[in-house]
C-alpha cells in the first residue's frame, strides 16, 4: 500500500520528535533505530523510507530542539528582567528533572562532542543564544560565560546523585550568574 506524501512527511516528523525526546533524555548512542522505530510501532526497515542514516537523523533532531529552543527562548528573553528569568528557569530543579524536553546542550551536544562529531547545527543553535544573551548583558565574553556556566551547571547537577549537591550546583552557578548580570534579588 503506498502513503500520500503528507502521510510521509508527518510519519518523519513523529520519528525526529521522538527521537530529539530520547536522544536528549537516554543519548544518542543509547537510542537504536530499532527501539526508536518500535516506539513509534514503525518498522526498523521503515526508517530507511525517511532517513539515510541515523547520522542524518540525529541532525534533523539537532534542528527540531533548536526550533523548539527558538519557540520558547524569545519569551523568557522577554519583558521586564529577561536575561534574569532565563537564567532563573534554566538553573531551575524543573528543568534539570526533565531533560527529554530541555536544553539539547548538556545533552545530544555534549555527546556529539565528546564523540568527536560535532554538528554544525550546534554551532548555529550556540551562536544564536549568545546573541541572544549579548543583547542583555554589557561584555559579548560575560555572554560566553553565562552561556557555559548554564549548561555546565545543570550538566554536571545531573550527573551527581547528592541532591544537596545537585541542588548547590544550581544555586550556587544561578546566584553567581545573577550578581555577574547585577541581580541579586532574591528568587521570587
Amino acid at each position: 500500500m503506498r502513503y500520500s506524501e503528507d502521510h510521509k512527511a508527518q510519519t518523519r516528523q513523529r520519528i525526529v520528535e521522538e527521537a530529539a525526546r530520547r536522544f536528549r533524555r537516554d543519548g544518542v548512542s543509547a537510542t537504536s533505530v530499532p527501539t526508536l522505530m518500535k516506539a513509534l510501532n514503525l518498522t526498523h526497515g521503515g526508517f530507511y523510507a525517511h532517513f539515510t542514516s541515523k547520522d542524518e537523523l540525529v541532525d534533523e533532531a539537532l534542528r527540531h530542539c533548536a526550533t523548539e529552543l527558538d519557540a520558547v527562548t524569545p519569551t523568557r528573553l522577554g519583558g521586564d528582567q529577561p536575561l534574569e528569568t532565563f537564567i532563573r528557569r534554566y538553573l531551575s530543579k524543573t528543568h534539570r528533572a526533565e531533560p527529554a524536553k530541555g536544553c539539547v546542550f548538556p545533552t545530544i551536544s555534549a555527546e556529539l562532542g565528546r564523540r568527536g562529531q560535532a554538528s554544525p547545527v550546534t554551532d548555529e543553535t550556540v551562536s544564536q543564544r549568545l546573541d541572544q544573551i549579548s543583547d542583555h548583558i554589557d561584555s559579548d565574553r560575560d555572554a560566553a560565560l553565562v552561556l557555559s556556566a548554564m549548561v555546565g551547571a545543570l550538566l554536571l547537577s545531573r550527573s551527581v546523585v547528592d541532591p544537596q549537591l545537585s541542588d548547590r550546583l544550581l544555586d550556587e552557578t544561578r546566584a553567581s550568574l545573577l550578581r555577574l548580570i547585577g541581580a541579586e534579588r532574591p528568587e521570587t
